[in-house]
């Protein structure tokens, strides 16, 4: 496949809160012994072209996204890098613009008025049109 095509999905959660986040496995609930640092992602980085992090404790919750997780990812990712989980609101992707330095794109899933959530997808389309404005 190679490098350029590769996007790595690093499913992640603490196992205390604003604790070290580590890759889990088995439907997010086994923990295994790799951290998501500023090393793993530099390491990693090396071997595929994106990354999609999900941060699993707030997947599919829309209870807000994981400020903490953020703010890692803008900071020590080498590559590009989308973030996935508790987006519930338009506030939500100006707070990972923020936290993530410009340098995190962010998914959203169920919170969409699309997949029967509370957020017009039709707004989040005009705010990533405004933000290109800008």
């Amino acid at each position: 496949v190679g490098k350029d095509r590769l996007v790595l999905d690093l499913s992640c959660r603490s196992r205390e809160p604003g604790g070290v986040y580590y890759v889990v496995t088995d439907r997010w609930q086994t923990f295994t012994d790799v951290r998501v640092d500023a090393e793993t992602l530099q390491k990693l980085g090396t071997h595929c072209n994106e990354f999609l992090v999900h941060g699993v404790d707030n997947e599919g919750k829309q209870c807000g996204i994981l400020p903490d997780l953020v703010e890692l990812l803008g900071a020590h990712s080498p590559i590009p890098v989308t973030y996935a989980g508790g987006v519930r609101h338009l506030d939500d992707l100006a707070l990972v613009e923020q936290l993530g330095k410009g340098k995190v794109d962010v998914t959203i899933g169920s919170a969409l008025d699309c997949f029967g959530g509370k957020l017009s997808y039709d707004k989040v389309v005009e705010w990533h049109h405004a933000q290109e404005g800008n």
